[in-house]
């Protein structure tokens, strides 16, 4: 879809006078070299390079791309940026208001603009994924023939979300999110750009410290709140943007919380150990303290991975894998929504049964072992599959469980040193009951214990 009379009447004054839009707007870099973070997407000769014209044309033509990322990671500024650097003729439609009449006539436009004057024409779809799978197949043709080069952004897997036929037509380029230096960066940059805030208000470092827990790797969410506090202390009569007024500007209290130092190791410990207490309010508290601190959300979830092993164990085997789902989808969607699947994963794991069972029988074998208590491997259980086995008594005499009725054979495992030890000691706690059932039958049927 073509811009109208009054969109492009819009964007002419937008660009005469940019003090009317909002900071994020007026401080979207103007080229590649002015993006902030991604830089593995921006070496010479990457299909973004060439997007731009920096690269040949010709049968070896810059790809079709789609732009995976967080929000706020710069997909539409990297558009953006296209759209200005390039000579194409370029086309932005979003999947939220799209559909398959507004795709084929920008893809009619593309072929009329390629056949008569030789333009060749860059699609901006933002939101792929809200497409359906019959409005994305009609990407295809496009696509397929080059006809249109298609940038397409999307904050959700594109392997879920992308039909399979146009993510194989198009390159996958990943957004890493942003570093507090990258948005640190951009602060300081619109302080002091002539775009930007001209050096009208200064920032000093607890209130920039706040503004980035605030942002959360989001560069669009720091701008906006940077502008907003900006314009109160203005309005205040102020030189800087005090932490007090930040914090009455954008609602959100500033958390003490320096995650370089004793806080961040200090809730953390808080976190895992009213789990292990199964104090679900409490837990909850410290999670959302991590949370409003910009703690990095893969690292709550390595911690929920390790207490669903280290204090639920087999009391509840369902508890690692939901920590374990839970750092995926942590992984694929990030803040906000993130928060979510942390809150899912520590409910889960505060109000499971407890038992630390697993952990004292690792640290009691490893211990063991450290100690130099080993030994030979019993000679049936070596391997017997070369040649020259047999002669050495390697698998000889070995029983196979699997013939026996009950499935278990009455046969040495442990080396001689070890083979009245007993390590795992279970609870009998929730599903673990029944391990300790299971351990005690075991056992007997090993001639390890008498009846």
């Amino acid at each position: 879809m073509e811009p109208d009379l009054f969109t492009a009447a819009a964007e002419e004054r937008q660009e005469k006078d940019p003090a009317g839009s909002p900071l994020a707007v007026r401080m979207r870099p103007r080229t590649l070299d002015e993006v902030v973070g991604q830089q593995h997407l921006l070496k010479p000769g990457s299909p973004l390079r060439r997007l731009v014209g920096e690269g040949a044309g010709g049968p070896a033509g810059p790809s079709s791309v789609i732009l995976w990322g967080p929000p706020g990671t710069g997909k539409t500024t990297l558009a953006y940026v296209v759209s200005k650097a390039t000579n194409k003729r370029f086309v932005e439609l979003s999947a939220i208001t799209a559909g398959v009449k507004e795709v084929r006539a920008v893809i009619d436009g593309a072929r009329r603009a390629t056949g008569g004057y030789g333009k060749e024409t860059v699609l901006f779809l933002d939101e792929i994924h809200r497409f359906s799978k019959a409005q994305q197949d009609s990407l295809l043709p496009a696509v397929e023939n080059r006809w249109v080069t298609l940038i397409a952004a999307t904050t959700e897997n594109p392997y879920f979300s992308v039909i399979s036929p146009l993510l194989s037509r198009s390159l996958l380029l990943t957004l890493e999110p942003l570093t507090d230096d990258d948005v640190r960066g951009l602060l300081r940059r619109a302080l002091s750009d002539e775009r930007g805030l001209k050096d009208a208000v200064a920032l000093p470092e607890d209130t920039e410290d706040h503004l980035l827990r605030i942002a959360g790797g989001d560069a669009r969410r720091a701008l906006t709140a940077l502008e907003a506090a900006a314009g109160a202390a203005l309005d205040k009569g102020e030189t800087e943007i005090s932490l007090t007024t930040l914090e009455e500007t954008v609602d959100r209290a500033a958390v003490k919380y320096d995650r370089d130092g004793d806080q961040h190791y200090d809730v953390a410990s808080a976190l895992i150990k009213s789990i292990r207490g199964s104090d679900v309010d409490a837990a909850l508290h410290y999670l959302a303290r991590m949370i409003e601190a910009g703690e990095d959300p893969r690292f709550i979830a390595r911690r929920l991975m390790i207490s669903a092993s280290e204090d639920i164990g087999l009391a509840d085997p369902g508890a690692l894998p939901i920590a374990v789902a839970a750092a995926q989808a942590v992984a694929m969607i990030g803040f906000p929504e993130a928060a979510l699947t942390l809150s899912h994963a520590t409910i889960a794991l505060a109000l499971a049964p407890k038992s630390n069972s697993a952990t004292t029988a690792i640290g009691a074998a490893l211990d063991d072992v450290r100690k130099g208590l080993a030994g030979a491997v019993p000679p049936h259980l070596r391997d017997g599959h070369y040649k020259g086995a047999a002669k050495l008594g390697h698998a000889q005499g070995y029983v196979y469980p699997h013939d026996l009725a009950e499935g278990i054979a009455e046969q040495q495992y442990a080396p001689d040193a070890l083979k009245d030890r007993e390590y795992y000691t279970p609870t009998r706690h929730g599903a673990e009951a029944r391990y300790a059932d299971a351990v005690e039958w075991t056992r007997t049927h090993l001639g390890r214990k008498r009846p």
